[in-house]
């Protein structure tokens, strides 16, 4: 039987990223200056964005959406791959964090690929498929408040082609999806969108255990 890595020894962690992650001084700046933020755990992990990236490589994807962009470090990583006329619509409602993200996006030239909208995701998603956009996205992120998962991720699979792939983030949790004590909205949530994707016959999927969980939805 395989081992099972519940978490990486740090030195270990330290090694996977020394050996495989291909970072830049932009990206680098961008995580400094977020980690000094108060909800800085909201970041996703470098690891994490370079896997996003590759995904989006192998799919040849054009259209992204991103639902929850924070400071963009995850909208950063994805505009990078995409080709010139690829496109990402990074919807969240904080001005403030997201202008951090505006200014890393300028820096590494990939500002006119991405297209922020900022107000209630909820309504963000419906005006997208009120102008024509069903079917339209090649891959949809959904990184935002977890009691809105199942809500992002019903549109998502309205908004998405088929055999487009829907990425949620958070999916472990931090582990506490695995402790029966804990019945905060937040985690309730989470466990169930996780069982509904799970038994959803509309997609194909797969929980990887990079970053904090990302589930891996590709529709039918």
């Amino acid at each position: 039987m395989s081992k099972i890595f519940e978490n990486l020894k740090p030195e270990l962690y330290r090694y996977a990223l020394d050996v495989s992650l291909r970072d830049d001084d932009t990206k680098r700046r961008l995580r400094r200056e977020t980690a000094a933020l108060p909800e800085a755990g909201m970041q996703i992990t470098p690891e994490q964005g370079q896997f996003m990236a590759l995904l989006i490589g192998l799919m040849g994807a054009r259209q992204v959406l991103e639902i929850g962009t924070f400071t963009g470090y995850s909208t950063l990583c994805m505009a990078e791959a995409l080709p010139e006329d690829g496109r990402i619509v990074a919807c969240d409602c904080n001005e403030e964090w997201t202008s951090i993200g505006r200014r890393y996006w300028r820096e590494a030239g990939v500002a006119e690929k991405i297209d922020l909208r900022i107000g209630d995701a909820e309504n963000s998603l419906d005006r997208l498929l009120q102008g024509g956009m069903g079917e339209a996205f090649d891959l949809i992120f959904i990184d935002a408040d977890k009691t809105g998962y199942d809500t992002y991720y019903e549109k998502s699979l309205q908004l998405l082609r088929p055999g487009g792939l829907i990425m949620v983030d958070n999916a472990l949790w931090g582990g506490q999806v695995a402790d029966d004590s804990l019945q905060d909205e937040d985690t309730q949530s989470i466990r169930k969108l996780n069982r509904k994707i799970r038994d959803d016959e509309r997609v194909e999927a797969s929980l990887i255990p990079v970053g904090d969980g990302l589930y891996l939805a590709r529709k039918r």
